[in-house]
């Protein structure tokens, strides 16, 4: 295991126990979340090390790189994927009709080919293999190892995505140094992740599923991804709700707890009645280099 001796965020060395919880998904084993007392930032430490980490990874119980149809919420969790794969063209389509996008994390490759057929010239990042061989066999889609991140020419792409990738990246602030190159001047990178300061979270407390720890490295909240980001110059402009995460992730967390389903459908219908001031179970953050600012107007959609 690795100690981090410094917030990921803020660069602060003193921190303060928040909450023990597990790894419900795969090992069972416990792990600790910190908060940053310079900047209240929260995240998993210790964590595994870099030849460690893949063995988290390794159940068909992690759907996010999987396929599987097995069981009511694999199945849900399929159903509800085709549809927020439209959504997030269409969320896409608002900043760059057309041109290169970057996938960062692309799993499987579903949302890299549905931007693909949507017109753009599309390229994935995935540190799994199987996950890279599904995406070129199944989808026809380009996918390359996560390590030519850094062998892509500087200002070559209109969009990159991260959907739920952001939380586990080991390198953050080297990789996100990276990623800001990598976009053209009026680029626009989309960032997915969980709230953990939701409704949801604050139910479900260790329980709650999207803590994912030891997988998830960090726990963002709006704040934590403002001030991360403007250390790379640039500014949050969008916020978009993922509205179906707070069922899925009330779904899993009441599977934890050996709840049910319906205090699951009750809890996440909550989180999303009382987004307005604790904000979303997860949330799409939109981003631009600051001087491409001058023409955006914030916006932030609660509509239920």
């Amino acid at each position: 295991m690795m100690d981090r001796s410094v917030c990921p965020i803020c660069g602060g060395n003193e921190f303060e126990s928040f909450m023990e919880t597990k790894d419900f998904m795969i090992t069972k084993e416990s792990f600790s979340l910190v908060s940053c007392k310079s900047c209240n930032f929260m995240f998993t430490n210790p964590i595994p090390d870099k030849n460690e980490i893949s063995r988290y990874y390794k159940s068909e119980e992690y759907v996010s790189h999987s396929s599987s149809k097995k069981g009511l919420i694999n199945a849900i969790y399929n159903v509800v994927r085709k549809f927020k794969i439209k959504q997030k063209v269409g969320w896409i389509k608002k900043y760059a009709q057309t041109g290169s996008l970057l996938d960062v994390g692309c799993g499987t490759g579903h949302f890299l080919k549905a931007a693909q057929d949507s017109g753009y010239k599309a390229l994935g990042l995935e540190p799994d293999e199987e996950a890279r061989g599904f995406a070129r066999k199944e989808n026809e889609v380009n996918v390359q190892p996560i390590e030519n991140l850094y062998h892509l020419d500087e200002s070559s792409y209109d969009v990159i995505t991260m959907w739920h990738v952001l939380e586990h990246v080991y390198e953050l602030k080297e990789d996100l140094a990276q990623i800001e190159k990598l976009l053209k001047p009026n680029g626009t990178l989309f960032i997915a992740v969980p709230n953990c300061g939701s409704h949801d979270a604050k139910v479900y407390k260790e329980y709650w599923a999207a803590y994912d720890v030891p997988r998830h490295l960090y726990h963002f909240r709006e704040n934590d991804i403002k001030n991360l980001f403007q250390k790379f110059g640039m500014t949050l402009v969008e916020i978009i709700p993922m509205k179906f995460d707070a069922y899925y992730v009330s779904m899993l967390s009441e599977k934890y707890k050996n709840g049910n389903l319906l205090k699951a459908l009750l809890n996440g219908l909550k989180s999303n009645l009382k987004a307005k001031k604790l904000g979303y179970s997860s949330q799409v953050y939109v981003l631009k280099k600051k001087q491409a600012q001058k023409r955006l107007k914030f916006q932030r959609f609660f509509v239920l």
